[in-house]
């Protein structure tokens, strides 16, 4: 059974929910789908942190809609 990955941030408990990735070359950070494992140079978020994240000056944030979940019928 696998468990549930945490955000990244330091004491935040939540559930990741996304994926943030840099890339210095094009000075972008990219936030998308949580990557299916764990990437050694990406950082998981939960929403909330997703949401407040901001790049410093002369970079950009690029944000990748997720995919949607299927649907699990009832």
């Amino acid at each position: 059974m696998q468990t549930a990955r945490l955000c990244s941030r330091q004491t935040c408990k939540r559930e990741a929910t996304v994926t943030l990735t840099y890339s210095y070359a094009d000075s972008t950070a990219v936030i998308g789908p949580l990557s299916e494992h764990r990437e050694p140079h990406a950082y998981d978020l939960c929403d909330l942190h997703a949401e407040q994240l901001t790049a410093p000056q002369g970079w950009q944030v690029v944000r990748v809609p997720s995919r949607p979940r299927p649907y699990s019928g009832a």
